[in-house]
């Protein structure tokens, strides 16, 4: 499929930022004031999320425990600052280590040698030397859809491609792409990415949890499940006021938590494939390259299959080169993502401001 993006001059223009091949890539600041606010945050919400817990249950389930038991309660629920400080950094640093193995694992990319794929290596290899970067091991999913993204640090990060990407591109929309997930690694937004998709799982599977006993809870009543004496009357309704209260508390919770962290989430990945788009045309010196391969990328996308696009996602959607038609996915979510920001910006909007990096009016 030959894309149809508007031609560019011949004299184009070198991205403002440094020559390609000169060296490092320039700092990108707004990057990292976004990565420095979204780091805190990552780090702070957890201690929030437990707290406000912890505060639920000393204004709400400590009451309901004595009107359960008809006798006063003493005391209140406390966590340890430095144990909560010792889970949640050592959760994260965990998270940070091995996360990217996991996302592998989930998409089912496999890690390939030099003797398997020698162009492809080659060409990461020269790119990750103009960029100033360590080279990174590669990886190829075997699917038809044409993708890319990067996983992990400069020291040890990962670039992986799709088989589909692979067939689809000419060898300069290659070199741009893997320019521009070489520039995640090199802006470390890949592996802050990464860390940043804890929290939402986690109060994801939480919210899922409680869905399911209120549900459980509803059937139950349903079947006529009310019935029974005076005492065991009593007995029925204290348990079923506790596991309500207990159940639509944990939902609301985790479902403002998990709303914000992929707010978070969203926002620093919108604006993290900006800068890599920029990256990639500093380190290739071709942003119409780039610009041709998104095209390329975009316009394949709605032909793949549901179950491909499916199998592809594993948790990774917002790595990606170019988002995945994943609205296909939103039956099987608790809350419609559609309410957040894409992950990616339009790939209209991205080609503009390539074009602008090229010297042609937008």
């Amino acid at each position: 499929m030959s894309p149809s993006i508007p031609s560019f001059g011949s004299d184009e223009r070198s991205p403002p930022r440094g020559a390609p091949g000169s060296g490092a890539l320039g700092a990108d600041r707004g990057l990292r004031i976004r990565m420095l606010v979204a780091t805190a945050l990552v780090v702070a919400l957890p201690f929030a999320f437990v707290y406000a817990f912890v505060f639920l249950i000393n204004a709400v389930g400590l009451p309901l425990l004595e009107w359960a038991n008809e006798r006063p309660y003493t005391g209140e629920v406390y966590v340890d600052p430095v144990f909560l400080a010792v889970v949640v950094l050592g959760g994260l640093a965990v998270q940070y280590r091995y996360g990217p193995r996991t996302v592998l694992r989930s998409v089912g990319a496999r890690r390939v040698s030099a003797d398997e794929y020698p162009e492809l290596h080659a060409a990461v290899t020269r790119l990750a030397a103009q960029a100033d970067v360590p080279g990174p091991d590669v990886a190829v999913k075997h699917t038809e859809i044409p993708n890319a993204f990067a996983v992990g640090t400069p020291g040890d990060g990962t670039v992986v491609v799709t088989t589909g990407l692979l067939d689809r591109l000419g060898d300069e929309e290659l070199e741009a792409v893997l320019a521009h997930e070489l520039s995640h690694l090199a802006n470390r937004d890949a592996s802050l990415m990464t860390v940043a998709w804890v929290l939402p799982t986690v109060t994801y599977y939480l919210a899922v949890l409680a869905s399911y006993v209120l549900y459980g809870l509803v059937r139950f009543l349903g079947a006529g499940g009310g019935g029974g004496g005076n005492r065991d009357g009593r007995g029925l309704l204290v348990g079923l006021v506790v596991i309500t209260v207990s159940a639509v508390a944990t939902l609301s919770v985790s479902a403002m938590f998990w709303f914000g962290s992929v707010l978070i989430h969203r926002v620093l990945s919108r604006y993290r494939e900006y800068a890599a788009d920029r990256g990639a045309a500093e380190i290739t010196g071709s942003p119409a390259a780039l610009a041709s391969a998104l095209r390329t990328v975009d316009e394949a996308m709605p032909e793949m299959p549901d179950e491909d696009l499916r199998e592809l996602d594993g948790g990774a959607e917002a790595l990606y080169l170019a988002p995945l038609e994943a609205r296909a996915f939103g039956d099987r979510e608790l809350v419609s993502t559609d309410v957040f920001p894409e992950t990616h910006p339009p790939t209209r909007e991205r080609v503009a401001r390539l074009r602008e990096l090229a010297g042609e009016p937008a």
